[in-house]
């Protein structure tokens, strides 16, 4: 299932539906959406998922699917170079609520992700709020290549 091949898409997609298929609500954020906005103009190797369910279903899933996990957070692929991640349950960018989700189907497996939108409003948080200059330059790329919502992103800022 999971093969070196495996894109960053793909490999959400997959571990999205097995969450999903688990009864657990996850979205993908981060560098990994821009990743996958930008046609891996940015190359992200980590998969940042944002979840409410307990942790140790999330686990056994991702070792269901055979995924290990390392001492911190961090579950690991013997066949892929991307690193999967759950860091919170925050449903928020800067103090707005995300309030929807973009939904993309990759081989028959549904990826829940943010929105362009929202991917912008994220990258530019970054930016913002840390200095973070690749998150700038994240923004401006997915902002180039997605529709987006600028009159949203502009009152975000």
């Amino acid at each position: 299932m999971i093969e070196r091949e495996t894109t960053i898409e793909q490999l959400g997609a997959i571990v999205c539906q097995a969450l999903k298929d688990a009864g657990i609500d996850a979205f993908l954020s981060g560098g990994a959406v821009v990743s996958i906005y930008s046609n891996n103009q940015f190359e992200s190797f980590d998969l940042d998922f944002v979840s409410f369910a307990d942790r140790r279903k999330i686990k056994a899933v991702m070792e269901g699917l055979g995924f290990l996990q390392d001492k911190s957070r961090l579950f690991r692929h013997p066949q892929s170079v991307y690193m999967d991640e759950f860091p919170g349950t925050a449903l928020v960018i800067g103090d707005e609520p995300i309030r929807e989700f973009a939904e993309r189907v990759v081989e028959g497996k549904m990826l829940k992700l943010l929105t362009p939108t929202d991917c912008v409003k994220d990258r530019l948080a970054a930016y913002i709020h840390w200095g973070d200059r690749q998150g700038l330059e994240q923004a401006a790329l997915v902002a180039s290549q997605q529709a987006c919502n600028l009159s949203q992103v502009e009152k975000f800022c």
